[in-house]
């Protein structure tokens, strides 16, 4: 769905004042942009709907609380974890030698079939390890994988495989 001027003025006017509240209980700026961010793809979603309540910004504010309730309750656990047990920010991913137009088609797939490519490709994972971990059958890995691999020999005008597997 694309934004209408109404979401878009919505947006410019409530986005600062939201991220200020979210700011206030996830106390991390990034963090707070990112959820605020959550909230209005919701909205987006839902804008049909919500286009007609009296103040949509309330609900777009209610579902950002409570994204950022959920988000700081996640980090209040992990700091109640011992220290030795958390996990270190990553702070530079490794780099993997991908070219800019495959890291674009990879990025134009939809999300499950991205997945599979990047589990069976970067992870180098079995089908049924990523069916286990994606909790489906064996068969839809291989179905979303196939898929994956046309979408992108199509993109990438390049010949695919039919095996899978």
């Amino acid at each position: 769905m694309r934004p209408t001027p109404e979401f878009e003025d919505l947006f410019v006017e409530e986005y600062p004042r939201v991220v200020r509240t979210v700011f206030f209980v996830v106390q991390d700026q990034g963090r707070a942009e990112e959820v605020t961010q959550d909230a209005f793809v919701a909205l987006l979603r839902h804008w049909a709907r919500v286009r007609d309540y009296d103040r949509p910004g309330a609900w777009v504010r209610r579902v950002a609380i409570r994204l950022a309730v959920k988000t700081a309750r996640r980090e209040q656990r992990l700091a109640a974890l011992p220290r030795r047990l958390r996990p270190e920010r990553v702070e530079e991913l490794p780099v993997f030698p991908v070219s800019p137009e495959t890291m674009a088609a990879l990025r134009s797939l939809p999300v499950k079939e991205r997945v599979v490519v990047v589990l069976h490709y970067f992870e180098d994972r079995p089908v049924d390890e990523m069916a286990e971990l994606l909790e489906c059958t064996p068969s839809a890995v291989k179905m979303r994988l196939s898929r994956a691999r046309h979408h992108l020999a199509d993109l990438l005008a390049e010949e695919v495989s039919s095996h899978v597997g």
